[in-house]
């Protein structure tokens, strides 16, 4: 039998779940704690049970959003090593993969929410930040070396085209990502 303690940080993680996802989807305005609540299977009455305020819930599922991001590229990126492709590359190919044109709900946080962040909460914009500043982090893991410095622009050469891609959709937002992959493989090995 488990204990409440458990059920409770299970249930806190459904709904971390359910909010990480739609924030994604939705944005942040767009994020209700009643139908968070509800897509978790739980009546809006115990929101407070598991979170301080509707920021704290914001913050922590930004905060999971970006663990679950980046545990999905590490995983795709020993994959696409696995098979020949440099760290960079397969970060590019990975990051930039026309699967990603509909994958808003389980995609990076940073390309669903970067033009968000300013507006939020200092609670919030501190923990996108946070996910901004691991993305640069993990691009500048995967550079070649002595390319390392240029790991912010080429962060920002990624989210940019992926937000773009998904605003021209279609075969116009496929094209947009093709051209910044072979560019940026192109620019800094592949």
């Amino acid at each position: 039998m488990r204990s409440s303690s458990s059920r409770k940080e299970l249930t806190h993680d459904r709904i971390l779940d359910v909010a990480s996802r739609a924030i994604r989807r939705a944005g942040y305005d767009g994020v209700g704690l009643a139908t968070i609540m509800k897509e978790a299977g739980l009546t809006h009455g115990g929101f407070y049970a598991h979170f301080a305020s509707r920021d704290a819930l914001l913050a922590e599922a930004t905060e999971r959003a970006g663990r679950d991001t980046r545990a999905v590229l590490a995983e795709r990126l020993r994959q696409g090593q696995t098979q020949g492709l440099s760290p960079f590359a397969a970060l590019v190919g990975t990051y930039l993969a026309d699967e990603q044109l509909g994958n808003v709900e389980c995609g990076c946080v940073v390309a669903a929410l970067a033009s968000e962040i300013p507006r939020q909460a200092e609670e919030v914009a501190g923990a996108a930040r946070a996910r901004v500043l691991g993305l640069v982090e993990l691009v500048r893991r995967s550079l070649p070396a002595g390319t390392e410095a240029q790991a912010p622009l080429v962060a920002a050469a990624l989210v940019g085209s992926l937000q773009l891609a998904r605003t021209l959709q279609g075969q116009a937002g496929r094209d947009l990502l093709a051209q910044a992959r072979e560019h940026l493989i192109r620019q800094f090995g592949g």
